[in-house]
């Protein structure tokens, strides 16, 4: 007799449905799994075997053979020992085969015969929701898999828990989503002490998703900056929420099943590999770019990630998703982040005080910004210079806006734009804007399309550049409340392009 139960193998974000297929045929007693699995995959047949022994459930002495179907599609992953246990029980028929092909299971088995938590719970909830089947998987799991409301999650400790709840003995009730995660303490703008127009830059950046470059000396307070942007972004929406948080299951980075409203803020060293920015691996997890969804990736030394890391950004920056290739496979994971880069102007960070600069300045800010390409340059929206910060200047009492009212006014031009690009798939920024919807929104008055022309030629922007003064004047115009781009909007969208960080 031959058994179906069902569970997700995942290429990338996405999870496709596996039928697991068990047969418990005469023969020379033998188990084995066929369809590609990896070799976690074929070690559950050991994992499975002792589990039931534990349950005192004897496997017969004949040929069992779990095939995994599609045969073509590789299988990778602990989380098909709990969706072969369940083919092998409904074949020896202790419980029922229509309970079993009516949910999605996934689950790592312990020799006892507990459930373990599994990655991408998340995704797989959602592809048994369009399946229209339940999931059943791991308690500890069920709380993030729970989020999807679509779809009834089960949550067992144990597969003597699953038996019980097919057999009617003891079901088990659904599991519930797990807790909204607090945001972090934010910190706030005004400790930072001078430096009105980077913070002025950071808020026209934070509300329209604009990729910015800051460049200065050492101590000056680049990273300092950054690590305030979280605290003046708006919470994620649901839908970017439920996106974020099903790479972060995948990663196996949400905390007892919560999911988060906060952006998230990733900060990678100078050191990491390709694989760790962009993603791959052995099993092609998703990089940093892809678990900065949604939110905001700071690169603090830029110049000092290796070239090959850099130039791999400048595709994820145009599209909004990579793609890791495989021999067999082709992965596919989101990636809509905010680029914020922090760079000295040269290898010993004092190009721009005399005093203290190097005796091989200025030809040393040339070689250091020339590790960072021309069309990788091109691609950030606004690019500033952080002068140092006087000591007289730290003694001064905070100064400027607080992070609660930048909020308030990122928030209010992000609302403003939700409005304008609804309906427009793939576009919910300024940053985002292209094509007609570009000319139709950002399209400026007389005075400033005179003032861009003149800028454009001076400055030699390419078609790129002068798109994206367009998208930054957009939001500094929404950020006044103007539903025109006039001239001082743009004036102040080419001051941002002025400063090029190689003549830093």
């Amino acid at each position: 007799m031959v058994s179906h139960a069902y569970t997700v193998a995942f290429e990338g974000v996405e999870a496709r449905t596996v039928e697991v297929q068990c047969a418990v045929t005469p023969g020379l007693p033998a188990f084995s799994i066929v369809g590609l699995p990896d070799k976690a995959v074929s070690e559950a047949r050991d994992r499975v075997r002792t589990a039931l022994a534990s349950m005192a459930i004897a496997l017969p002495s004949k040929r069992i053979t779990i095939n995994l179907s599609p045969a073509d599609l590789p299988k990778e992953g602990s989380h098909f020992d709990l969706p072969i246990a369940l083919g092998l029980l409904a074949a020896l028929e202790i419980i029922p085969h229509d309970a079993v092909a009516g949910i999605v299971s996934l689950g790592e088995l312990s020799l006892d015969g507990t459930l373990v938590p599994v990655l991408g719970a998340l995704p797989a909830a959602m592809a048994a929701a369009e399946d229209g089947r339940a999931l059943l998987c791991p308690r500890a799991s069920g709380t993030e898999a729970a989020w999807v409301g679509s779809c009834q999650v089960i949550g067992a400790n144990s597969l003597s828990d699953v038996v019980r709840h097919f057999t009617g003995q003891s079901p088990l009730p659904p599991s519930e989503p797990g807790e909204v995660q607090p945001a972090p303490s934010g910190r706030d703008l005004r400790d930072v002490r001078g430096q009105e127009r980077a913070k002025r830059a950071l808020e026209i950046a934070a509300a329209g998703r604009h990729h910015l470059m800051f460049v200065g000396s050492p101590g000056s307070g680049k990273s300092m900056l950054a690590s305030r942007l979280p605290g003046i972004l708006p919470p994620l929406s649901a839908s970017e929420a439920l996106e974020t948080s099903m790479i972060h299951s995948l990663a196996g980075l949400l905390d007892e099943g919560g999911i988060s409203r906060h952006r998230p803020f990733r900060e990678p060293h100078h050191t990491a590999s390709m694989a760790a920015i962009v993603g791959g691996g052995r099993s092609a997890k998703p990089g940093e770019i892809s678990l900065a969804h949604n939110g905001v990736l700071f690169m603090d030394e830029f110049p000092e990630f290796p070239r090959n890391v850099l130039e791999t950004l400048r595709q994820p920056i145009e599209s909004g998703e990579v793609m890791i290739s495989r021999a067999n496979a082709h992965f596919r994971y989101p990636c809509r982040f905010m680029l914020i880069a922090a760079a000295n102007p040269c290898r010993c960070g004092y190009l721009s005080e005399p005093d203290r600069s190097c005796a091989r300045a200025p030809s040393c800010g040339e070689d250091y910004m020339g590790r960072i390409s021309g069309p990788l340059m091109d691609r950030f929206d606004l690019r500033i210079e952080v002068p140092p910060v006087g000591f007289t200047d730290l003694d001064l009492p905070p100064s400027g806006d607080s992070s609660a009212e930048v909020a308030a006014r990122v928030s209010m031009a992000r609302d403003v734009q939700s409005s304008r690009f609804d309906g427009h798939d793939g576009m919910r920024t300024n940053a985002d804007a292209s094509g007609e919807v570009l000319e139709d929104i950002a399209r400026p008055d007389a005075e400033g399309k005179e003032l861009l022309g003149r800028a454009a030629d001076r400055m030699g922007l390419s078609a790129r550049g002068y798109h994206r003064v367009m998208r930054v004047a957009r939001t500094i115009a929404d950020l006044d409340g103007s539903t025109d781009v006039r001239r001082p909007h743009v004036a102040e969208a080419i001051s941002y392009r002025l400063t090029v960080a190689r003549d830093a």
